[in-house]
Formats: structure tokens, C-alpha cells, sequence
């Protein structure tokens, strides 16, 4: 492993000061004892004398050789017990002296490095020599390096080299003292703490931002190439894997035995599917893993890896003694480098994925442009749809509720519309199970309530004798994420429109589930006085007996009955009447008869409960007249009215009246 220095390293740890004086110039040896002070010269009897030319020593001169020797003491002692290592080494590079610590790091006795080429212990390297000529020049006091060592058993010691000059007095350099940490267990640890960083501590994989670096990577590299016009065009494929029922497991068996298996499962990706190159198999989070293809050959080669995995971990894993099933969905997505970007990657691989889940799991789905769309579509709806509400884009509409007996309106069923400003008029099943999934149902809900009550009170000032009721969707949501009855009694307290004009209206689906909340709810709401009626009734799982004791006033027929109460001369396919073209004449008539006796017999049970009955969906005088003869008591459908202003509602009242 190369040695990483601060900025740039020297030449070695050695000293070669080739530039500024000639290179091996013979240099004057050192003076073996400093001059003699003044007051030296007149030597007297009992006085040393210098061992190294015989003349006489006086007390300056002694006193500084006793600084001296007193100065290399503590020099040696400091080198000797130092913590760290310490070499001398002269200009070619050889070893002068080393500490007990500097030999013990590369587990040799100090002795045995006397005259040893430092080389023989440190690889040289051929990098830049700026610092160590400004080392030379006396632009800085040291150099610091990191340096590979090498041991007497042959692995490896990291050391931290911190580099210094000892000049003479004249400044030239004599020597180089290096002073050498052991760094070798700091860097292991950090090697170990960079590794869990990005890998899986439970399956040992790549984990989620290891991944996404190497995506980034990939596409960096794909990205450097020019877009080609033929076959070899960088493209990039994702599958996006997603374990099913493994809560179940969890929950059954305990999580030891779900990280078990989280390890299993792993273990048989990794040895089948994430061996080669340009592939990457990582850990993304609880039970999901991502297998990266950088190089793909097209969308054939990455929905046959999908229909691989979801067959390899359909086979059952022994587990903790157990031996368990689980099945995979696998979202897809396969496309050029060019023209799109790791986050589009990622987000259509995390749709295509709920895509599959949606689809009825264990299977792979392969990346739909238009079905991404609509999701985003979606999306964007959701997101906007509370600041939509802020911004007042949100109204209502009405459309008249009409008894069949007598042809005058008797209320209007109340219709939010949303004015959006790129995709125009929305209808409600456009964003209704949005608010619902989100939350945002509340906050409407009760925007469309009190947009309602003010209305149908304005109706009553201007009508009274006609006391038109209005009729309002009511989510189960909003029963549970809201104390709708207080709700629903401070609107008509602000409004002034009486209880009784108000009718709610709600799935029987939610109202006939398990008792509790909802039915506590519309119990209070019934005793306020007002009118609860079970909206698209025989769609969901009625329960007869159940409905006799329910706080309920009317049930509104699910328009697919109506459609049995067709014309003898249709008006065209679809809910207007007439049978879809295809259809057996024959076989269409008794399902017509038969939506006929039931819509009969649900008209006669509810009369037996004193319950009316409202009919959805009528388009033609035809149908109005059976649906009277059944014994329904009122009617919505275009054959009436279309949903539209209040003015609309209001214009019919002054016809009836007039008329």
C-alpha cells in the first residue's frame, strides 16, 4: 500500500542535500572541544587540560563542556525512553542510531539497525521532492508522511514519520532524525469502521449507502461515454426485490429466526445471481435487497434474472430447524444511461415493485411508462391536494334527489369537484381515495359539509314550505380521524340549517363492519335528527339482520342493479342502456330480470324496516317508471339532472312551485 503524505512526501527518509554545495565534497570534521573562553590563557597551578590538544582548561571552558556533556545526556536519555521511534540517519541513508521503540516496531533489537539502508526497512518511492527541498532551504521545520514498515515476521507496520534536519552551526544539514508512530491499529480500526459503514452488519452485503454510491458511480462512468446510435449504447437495469409475508415470520417465530433467514436468503442472491462483473447485490433495508446490473443488454436479459429470482427463493430455506416458504416480488426497470438519472432509476424501480405487490405478489413486473405516469400523476394530485384546499379550488355541485311517486325534488346529493389548474375539472373518484389514503378527507370533508349546509339553507329561506335536504358523502375516515359528531354539530349551529334537513351518507361497507366507533358515532348522529343513509347498498357484505338495528333512514341502491331497468330502445351502450355489444340477447334478458326481482325484494325489506329507497343512475323515462312500480321511493340520474350549480337545484324548485 503506497504511503499518503501531507501534500507530498521526500525522496526517503534519508538526506541527499545535492542542491546548494557539490555532491560528496569533503566536509572539515567538527572542532572536538569548543575554543577556549577568555581568561583560559594564564594557566595556574591545579588547572585541567584539554585532552584533545594538552592546554589548559579553565572554568568557562569546563563549565560549557559540562553543559555539554550534561545536554547529550538528556538527549540520549529522551531517544533512548522515548515512546515512539526514533532513528538517526546520515546523508546516505543509513542507519546512525535507533531507539529500543523504533526497533521493537519492526521487531528488531536497536543493535542489529546500526548501518542498516533505511530502504531495507521502507520502500522508497518516486514522489514529488518540492517539501523536501523546502526542507533543505529552511522553508519548514518538517516533513510529515505516512509510511508502509516492514516487520521481521514479513507483514506489514503503518507508521506516522514526522522528519527533521540536524544542521551544524553553520546551517548545513548533518543528519535526519525521523520519529516514527505505529498508526497500524488506528487504521485497521478504521478500516473496520469504513466497512461497517457501508455493509450490512446481519448479511454482510452492500448496504443502502454503499450502494447508492456505487449507482452514482455507474452512472459516472456510463454517463463519460458518448451516447451511441447503435447496440452498444450504455444501459442500466435494476431489480427491486421485496420479500412477501416476512412480518408474518417475524411475528410467528420470533426475529432471530427472520434474521436467519434474512441471512439465507442473501446468501443464495449472492452465490446465483451477483457473481460477475458490473454486478452489485446489496442489502437496502429489512426485507428488501437490489440487484444492479451496470451494463445490460436490454429489458429481456433483466426480466429473465426477475423470473429467476422469484423461482430461486420460492425453494423452501431450513431455517432454525424450520423449514420455511417465502415468495418474491420483483420490480424491474431496464433503460440508457443517458436521459435519465439515479433518482429516476431508483423511484420507478420503487413503483414497479408496488406494482407487483399490487398484482398479487410472488411475481416480477417490468417497468410501464404510461402505468408511471398515472402514478405520478397520482402523486402529484396527493401532494397538492391540501394546498388545493387552502387555495379554494375545490366546489361543489348538486344533483337533484327526486321522488318517483310525484317527479318533485325532494333534495340534492352534494358532489365536490376540483378546478385544478393543469389537469382541469376533476371528478371525485379522481381524488377522493387519495384524500382518503392521506388523510386529507378530513379537512375537505368538512370544507364540503359546511359549502353544503350554507346552501341548503339558503334553499330553505328562499323555498320553506319545500324543506329541500341536501345529501353529503361522508369517508369512514372521517369518523375515525375526527370527531365528526361535533363536527357535524358545530356546522349546523354556524349554518342555522336544521338536522333534519341533512342527510350523510356512507358505504355500508364501513358501517356495517364491526360495531365500535362508527356505529356509536351515527347513533349520535341520528338522535341529533339527522338523516343516515347507506350509499352503493348490495356491493358490500350486508348483513340483514344487523341492518334492522342500525341508525339508518334510507339505503341508496348501487347503480349496477339499475342497469337490469333498460329501454326497449336503448340509448347506447353503457349505463345510458342497451347491452354491450357481444352480449347474448337471451342470457342479457334474464340477468335483467333477475336485477329486477332483486331490486324488488331489497325495496320491499327496507319498507319492512322503515327504510326508503333511493336509486342511483337512472338515464331514461323507461327506467323511471319500472323503478316506481318496484315501490322506490326517489331517484337521481341524468335522466333528471346532471350534477351542476346550486342555481340549477334552485331553478327546478321555482318550476315545481310555479307549476
Amino acid at each position: 500500500m503506497p504511503g499518503r503524505n501531507e501534500g507530498a512526501d521526500a525522496q526517503s527518509l534519508g538526506v541527499r542535500p545535492e542542491e546548494g554545495r557539490r555532491a560528496r565534497e569533503p566536509r572539515p570534521a567538527p572542532d572536538p572541544h569548543p575554543p577556549h573562553l577568555p581568561g583560559d590563557a594564564e594557566p595556574s597551578a591545579g588547572l585541567a587540560t584539554c585532552p584533545s590538544c594538552g592546554g589548559p582548561v579553565g572554568g568557562g571552558t569546563r563549565r560549557l563542556l559540562s553543559a555539554l556533556r550534561a545536554s547529550e545526556s538528556r538527549f540520549r536519555a529522551a531517544f533512548a525512553d522515548a515512546g515512539i521511534g526514533m532513528a538517526l540517519i546520515d546523508a546516505d541513508d543509513h542507519i546512525i542510531e535507533a531507539n529500543p521503540a523504533f526497533a521493537a516496531m519492526i521487531g528488531r533489537e536497536a543493535s542489529e539497525l546500526v548501518r542498516v539502508h533505511i530502504h531495507q526497512i521502507i520502500d522508497p518511492e518516486d514522489t514529488p521532492r518540492r517539501l523536501y527541498l523546502e526542507l533543505l532551504r529552511g522553508e519548514r521545520d518538517r516533513l510529515k508522511v505516512e509510511k508502509q514498515l516492514k516487520h521481521r515476521d514479513g507483514r506489514t507496520v503503518l507508521g506516522k514519520v514526522t522528519i527533521s534536519l540536524i544542521r551544524d552551526g553553520a546551517g548545513r544539514p548533518l543528519y535526519t532524525l525521523a520519529m516514527v508512530e505505529d498508526v497500524t491499529e488506528q487504521r485497521l480500526l478504521g478500516d473496520r469502521l469504513a466497512y461497517q459503514s457501508l455493509h450490512d452488519p446481519l448479511t454482510r452485503l452492500p448496504n443502502r449507502a454503499l450502494f447508492f454510491e456505487r449507482l452514482e458511480e455507474a452512472f459516472e462512468a456510463a454517463g463519460a461515454r458518448p451516447p451511441a446510435t447503435g447496440p452498444r449504447e450504455p444501459r442500466m437495469g435494476l431489480c427491486y426485490v421485496d420479500l412477501d409475508g416476512f412480518a408474518a415470520i417475524n411475528e410467528m417465530l420470533g426475529h432471530h429466526v427472520g434474521d436467519q433467514l434474512l441471512v439465507a436468503v442473501a446468501d443464495r442472491l449472492e452465490s446465483g445471481f451477483a457473481q460477475g462483473d458490473g454486478r452489485l447485490l446489496a442489502r437496502l433495508g429489512g426485507d428488501e435487497f437490489a440487484l444492479l446490473i451496470t451494463d445490460s443488454s436490454g429489458s429481456g436479459q433483466l426480466t429473465a434474472l426477475a423470473a429467476q429470482l422469484v423461482e430461486a427463493l420460492e425453494q423452501p430455506f431450513e431455517v432454525a430447524g424450520h423449514q420455511l416458504t417465502v415468495t418474491a416480488s420483483v420490480g424491474v426497470v431496464e433503460r440508457p444511461v443517458h436521459g435519465t438519472t439515479p433518482i429516476d432509476l431508483l423511484r420507478d424501480a420503487d413503483s414497479t415493485l408496488y406494482w407487483s405487490k399490487a398484482d398479487g405478489r410472488a411475481r416480477w413486473t417490468l417497468y410501464d411508462p404510461d402505468r408511471g405516469a398515472h402514478q405520478l400523476t397520482r402523486q402529484r394530485l396527493a401532494t397538492a391536494l391540501r394546498p388545493a384546499l387552502e387555495r379554494g379550488e375545490f366546489t361543489v355541485e348538486y344533483q337533484p334527489l327526486v321522488g318517483l311517486s310525484d317527479g318533485v325534488v325532494r333534495g340534492a346529493e352534494a358532489l365536490v369537484r376540483w378546478q385544478h389548474p393543469r389537469y382541469g375539472t376533476l371528478s371525485p373518484d379522481r381524488f377522493i381515495p387519495l384524500a382518503e389514503e392521506s388523510g386529507a378527507i378530513v379537512p375537505l370533508g368538512k370544507w364540503v359539509l359546511e359549502e353544503s349546509c350554507r346552501q341548503a339553507r339558503r334553499w330553505l329561506a328562499e323555498f320553506p314550505d319545500t324543506e329541500t335536504f341536501v345529501s353529503v358523502n361522508l369517508a369512514a375516515r372521517q369518523i375515525w380521524d375526527s370527531d365528526v359528531v361535533a363536527d357535524v354539530a358545530e356546522v349546523l349551529a354556524a349554518t342555522g340549517l336544521p338536522a333534519r334537513l341533512l342527510q350523510l351518507e356512507i358505504t355500508e361497507s364501513a358501517v356495517l363492519g364491526p360495531g365500535g366507533r362508527p356505529l356509536q358515532a351515527l347513533q349520535a348522529l341520528a338522535d341529533m335528527g339527522v338523516r343516515i343513509a347507506i350509499d352503493d347498498f348490495g356491493t358490500g357484505y350486508s348483513n340483514l339482520a344487523y341492518l334492522s338495528r342500525l341508525p339508518v333512514h334510507v339505503l341508496k341502491l348501487d347503480g349496477t342493479f339499475i342497469e337490469g331497468f333498460r329501454d326497449a330502445a336503448p340509448l347506447g351502450p353503457g349505463p345510458a342502456g342497451g347491452p354491450e355489444p357481444g352480449d347474448d340477447p337471451r342470457r342479457q334478458a334474464r340477468r335483467d330480470a333477475a336485477d329486477e326481482q332483486i331490486v324488488g325484494a331489497m325495496v320491499q325489506l327496507a319498507h319492512a324496516l322503515g327504510l326508503t329507497v333511493t336509486a342511483e343512475g337512472i338515464e331514461s323515462a323507461a327506467q323511471a317508471e319500472r323503478l316506481r312500480l318496484t315501490g322506490c321511493d326517489t331517484a337521481q340520474g341524468w335522466y333528471f339532472a346532471r350534477p351542476g350549480e346550486a342555481e340549477l337545484v334552485a331553478a327546478i324548485l321555482r318550476r315545481d312551485r310555479s307549476g
